[in-house]
């Protein structure tokens, strides 16, 4: 059955990611996939975080922000609003875990690297877009540190990308955009190593309970899909 977006069930939308985006940033990259796009952003501070300072801890650190632009939606979202939004406070804490879980803080040395992430425009799987970007924005300013001498080894120990699965009228399919998310049975997020290990699953079937089967197949429908992401990454960074 073709879907709303008329793709076949593990068919995902177009993809692009562009680099150097932004003039200032030490790494930076454009993701759109479909109608969502993300600017990612990665800044380097030379400066532990305070806590580590504080607590006279050895390393690096790797932090995010999430947020969307007023009008990243159909309806425009005033801007105190989206600053008191607790779920681009919890899409943030997914970023920085996601991304954390692939760097040696030891290599990076004490160095902090900001990733912004900003919603342009939503379409659906932001969360996952926002990942996917991050990587290549964090790996592009792990790059000038170490042509600038900042460090001495690239402290990103493989790449990760994530990407959504879920249950729609019955039907297993990859990457949902708004309407089949807003009306799928089951969605998940995926976060995935380059290797195939799960980094993170978050699942919910809220309405239409799923078995282990069925998960086990979207899980291998999403591995899938985030091999195309990183062999995506790995082109834009050659």
């Amino acid at each position: 059955m073709l879907r709303p977006s008329l793709r076949k069930s593990g068919q995902m939308r177009p993809v692009s990611m562009e680099t150097a985006v932004n003039k200032w940033a030490e790494g930076s990259c454009l993701i759109k996939i479909g109608g969502t796009q993300i600017l990612c952003t990665a800044s380097v501070d030379f400066n532990q975080p305070v806590w580590k300072r504080m607590q006279h801890k050895t390393g690096g650190w790797v932090t995010a922000d999430y947020s969307m632009l007023p009008r990243a939606t159909d309806a425009r979202k005033s801007r105190e609003s989206l600053m008191n939004d607790k779920r681009s406070t919890e899409i943030s804490r997914l970023i920085g875990r996601a991304l954390r879980s692939v760097v040696d803080m030891e290599l990076l040395g004490k160095h902090t690297i900001y990733i912004d992430c900003d919603v342009i425009q939503a379409d659906g799987g932001t969360r996952c877009a926002a990942i996917t970007g991050a990587f290549v924005a964090l790996s592009l300013a792990v790059r000038w540190m170490i042509q600038n001498e900042h460090i001495t080894e690239n402290p990103i120990r493989e790449h990760i990308a994530a990407v959504s699965a879920g249950i729609w009228n019955g039907e297993l399919i990859l990457d949902l955009d708004y309407t089949e998310d807003r009306d799928a049975e089951m969605d998940a997020n995926f976060v995935i190593a380059e290797d195939g290990r799960f980094i993170e699953v978050q699942s919910t079937g809220e309405q239409h309970p799923f078995d282990k089967s069925q998960l086990g197949e979207i899980m291998d429908m999403a591995a899938a899909g985030a091999k195309k992401l990183i062999d995506l990454q790995k082109q834009v960074l050659d």
